[in-house]
């Protein structure tokens, strides 16, 4: 997988979570989230940190280390999700938007550790 990527941007696992990212940024710039500045906070810094990290261990030289950021952006793509239950609890968010967010969510994740298994399973490049 990493050995055929030649950029971060090139991995499901960052593709999903950008996605998932700049969902987040239209829901909290939505008049009745914007309002909440608490949550748009919380909310904003979980989504970027998803991407954010799995860009960074791509940029490391060992696949422990790579295998270790990807492991804190699953974290932070599930703190995303819980804030998005929040955000459908306070009416920032539809059912319909929940659920696919939901789904979009659970992929980045399982290609997230779908990438951990292979960087556990195969030697660091030299």
């Amino acid at each position: 997988m990493t050995a055929m990527a030649k950029d971060f941007t090139e991995l499901a696992a960052w593709r999903l979570s950008d996605e998932l990212r700049r969902f987040v940024i239209e829901v909290t710039a939505r008049p009745a989230a914007a309002r909440d500045f608490k949550f748009c906070n919380q909310c904003k810094s979980a989504a970027r940190s998803g991407p954010s990290n799995i860009a960074e261990g791509f940029g490391r030289w060992s696949h422990k280390d790579f295998a270790r950021f990807l492991q804190i952006a699953i974290a932070s793509l599930k703190e995303t999700r819980d804030l998005l239950i929040e955000a459908r609890e306070s009416g920032y968010i539809s059912d319909e938007e929940l659920q696919w967010a939901t789904i979009l969510a659970k992929r980045a994740n399982a290609a997230c550790a779908g990438l951990v298994r292979y960087l556990k399973d195969t030697p660091d490049l030299r």
